[in-house]
């Protein structure tokens, strides 16, 4: 079974419950959290292994997120999943143009983000 540590990021407490249950079922360790200013924290004491992140967050939001992580020397290799409920095509640019490695949209299957964070 899988042990990496999935930082999950989502202002939706439905969504981070939903993707914690089954992230953990996999076998993967997962932390989350409902702000960009906390997942810039939880990546500075504690780097994950992949990041899945909402883009419309308060305070901080998703894109900004991204952004600084993919621009610090010591997180730029940390794989980010957008995990937004906007996915045009506008959308879908920035966050890859940012640096994230995948994107999925809400509504999602579990299952396929699932096998996105596996792959």
């Amino acid at each position: 079974m899988a042990r990496e540590n999935v930082l999950v990021v989502d202002d939706e407490r439905d969504i981070l419950e939903l993707v914690k249950y089954n992230l953990d079922k996999e076998g993967y360790q997962v932390t989350v959290v409902a702000t960009g200013e906390d997942a810039l924290a939880v990546t500075r004491s504690r780097a994950p292994d992949i990041v899945v992140l909402d883009l419309m967050l308060p305070g901080v939001d998703g894109l900004e997120v991204c952004r600084r992580l993919k621009g610090d020397q010591k997180t730029r290799g940390i794989p980010i999943v957008m995990l937004p409920a906007k996915g045009d095509e506008a959308d879908v640019a920035a966050g890859l143009e940012l640096g994230a490695d995948d994107y999925v949209t809400k509504p999602f299957s579990p299952r396929v983000l699932t096998a996105r964070i596996r792959a």
